[in-house]
């Protein structure tokens, strides 16, 4: 990795956490952060969030706004993640690289789930349009890129969380369907 990025992780990335389906990790983005002269409030918060609704947090870690350290941490989380979250990078300041750093490794790219955070983050502050958080795949793992803030962060999370089980699911092979009721699909379709 280059650059001085010292990663600090919570859990050993041996852990064997990689199997579970709620196994995260979450990479804070920050040059201030991974220096060390500015507190990480938004990893920490993300980190509790998650814990709150069941994931186990295998690996923490700390990088620049570089586009390699960012590469290589999202590459080390997911061999050690199935759900791999940052938080910050994702501006449109000149050291904002956060997304491209994600583009770079994902396999594939997800738009719903940034337009739907993006939606959420709208009802707090007309800047939440600002961001530009990508979310991917990279293999089996689930790559989500939330604000740096820590409001920006949780809320984003809270938007996306009700469809990362079944996301995570999907990634796993587990693509069968609950057969719906006719009750469910009628009130479904009278929705509409």
């Amino acid at each position: 990795m280059t650059g001085n990025h010292n990663p600090t992780s919570v859990i050993p990335p041996s852990a064997p956490h990689r199997e579970t389906r709620k196994s995260a990790a979450v990479i804070t983005v920050s040059d201030s952060c991974s220096t060390g002269s500015r507190q990480d409030l938004s990893g920490p918060a993300v980190v509790g969030e998650l814990e709150a609704n069941g994931f186990s947090v295998a690996l923490r870690l700390t990088v620049p706004d570089e586009a390699a350290p960012i590469q290589d941490a999202l590459r080390q989380a997911a061999s050690s993640a199935r759900l791999v979250i940052t938080t910050g990078g994702t501006g449109i300041s000149a050291r904002d690289v956060t997304p491209e750093a994600t583009r770079a490794v994902c396999d594939r790219l997800l738009d719903g789930i940034p337009e739907l955070m993006r939606a959420e983050g709208r009802r707090q502050t007309p800047m939440a349009v600002l961001s530009r958080g990508l979310c991917g795949t990279l293999g089996s793992s689930f790559i989500l890129n939330l604000p740096g803030s820590p409001t920006g962060a949780i809320n984003s999370l809270r938007a996306a969380l009700p469809v990362l089980p079944h996301a995570l699911d999907l990634l796993a092979g587990h693509t069968e369907h609950a057969p719906e009721t006719t009750a469910a699909a009628d009130a479904r379709l009278s929705s509409r």
